[in-house]
């Protein structure tokens, strides 16, 4: 059968999910930022797209969302509402909730938007999390600073990747970020920083079982390359490494007690330096950054196809089974240039690269059996962006989702 996708996205991204939705034989609707409107949208796999203004980058007003679904849906039924975006998961779940229909509601998605419902959720499912406070009360503050060594790091909790994120080494150094919060200290908490390897998962879920999880390594840390400016690099995890089997049962254990049913899924975790993996956050949605674009290259599995497939599967009542990928260890390079379209002449057609077009970025994905091979390549390139091409920038407000 076929079935009514409204899908929504304040962020330019999605593409392949549009597509493979309309060729399930779906009827698909997309709502957008009206600032997209001449963005390269797959028209030819869209019944109609509507847009909406922007209070500010990514929120719109939800009183004028939800009217216009109120009279959208009096002549369309609407079977399906998926969220393409971080910054859409609460959009997505408020019209669920007001419209009564199937998926995610308001409660399940603070679990992947809000990052304190995070912590609380994983405290209490005995899934180790760094020391937090909320930041409400001076006292309890207080009483975080005195229990917990500096540095810490003030966290908005409901932005995406590392965006808004301080590091801070003293109690005046907190007190006075704190105090500059104004009336939005209670959009933010603060948490124990902890060095060591960040990983990431990846994975697709369907009837609240995880069906696919794809494991990687950053070799340079969101919040380094965010606030230091760098370059991002990611790298897949050989089928062998025990980390990749802790990793895959411990997001399956965080996605079950989180209450993720169906779809696409991004979390991170931290191994410490003392030995113990810390859980950072999580996000019901595809990874960003080009993340996706490398399991793709690498391993044949299109994530944001086959969340579409998950979702008309859904809908339809009938069963889901992912492909079989391929065996390939995926790397991912990506930095800010100082030109818009960089030369790419020096990337060695040999290692398997694929190029992503970005204006004022370099980014491509390369693929090789042998995990050593990757991190190899991806040091020599880096070492040539750095000296060539990097261009650094103070950190942005905004997220490269």
């Amino acid at each position: 059968m076929s079935y009514n996708f409204l899908c929504i996205s304040s962020y330019y991204k999605g593409s392949d999910f549009l597509r493979a939705c309309h060729g399930k034989g779906n009827r698909v609707y997309l709502v957008t930022s009206e600032s997209l409107r001449d963005a390269a949208w797959p028209h030819d796999a869209l019944e109609d797209i509507f847009f909406m203004e922007e209070i500010k980058p990514y929120v719109w007003n939800m009183d004028h969302l939800t009217e216009g679904l109120a009279q959208f849906i009096r002549s369309t039924q609407v079977d399906r509402v998926v969220a393409l975006d971080d910054f859409d998961v609460e959009k997505a779940a408020h019209l669920r909730e007001v419209f009564r229909i199937p998926g995610m509601g308001n409660t399940t998605q603070r679990y992947f938007r809000d990052k304190l419902a995070m912590r609380q959720k994983a405290l209490d499912e005995n899934i180790a999390v760094p020391q937090f406070s909320a930041i409400f009360n001076d006292l309890k503050i207080s009483e975080f600073i005195a229990a917990v060594d500096a540095p810490w790091v003030l966290k908005p909790r409901s932005e995406a990747s590392a965006t808004g994120i301080q590091k801070v080494n003293s109690a005046d150094e907190l007190w006075a970020a704190i105090h500059g919060l104004g009336a939005k200290r209670h959009d933010y908490l603060v948490e124990q920083f902890r060095p060591g390897s960040v990983f990431h998962v990846d994975t697709l879920s369907y009837n609240g079982k995880v069906v696919y999880s794809s494991v990687s390594r950053y070799l340079d840390t969101p919040m380094e390359v965010a606030h230091g400016g760098g370059i991002f690099r990611t790298i897949t995890l050989a089928e062998d490494d025990p980390n990749r089997s802790a990793l895959i049962a411990l997001n399956c254990n965080l996605l079950k007690a989180f209450g993720l049913k169906h779809g696409a899924s991004h979390s991170e975790f931290i191994y410490g330096q003392d030995g113990k993996w810390y859980f950072l956050e999580t996000s019901a949605r595809v990874g960003g950054a080009f993340i996706a674009e490398k399991i793709a290259y690498a391993t044949d599995i299109n994530l944001w196809a086959e969340w579409a497939n998950i979702e008309h599967a859904v809908a339809d009542q009938t069963h889901y089974t992912p492909p079989a990928p391929n065996a390939h260890c995926g790397g991912l390079l990506v930095a800010l240039t100082n030109t818009a379209q960089p030369n790419t002449s020096f990337l060695n057609n040999d290692d398997a690269v694929q190029t992503l077009e970005k204006d004022h970025h370099i980014a491509f994905v390369l693929r090789d059996k042998k995990t050593n091979v990757v991190h190899d390549k991806l040091d020599t390139y880096a070492s040539y962006v750095a000296e060539h091409l990097l261009e650094s920038l103070p950190p942005s407000d905004h997220p490269t989702n």
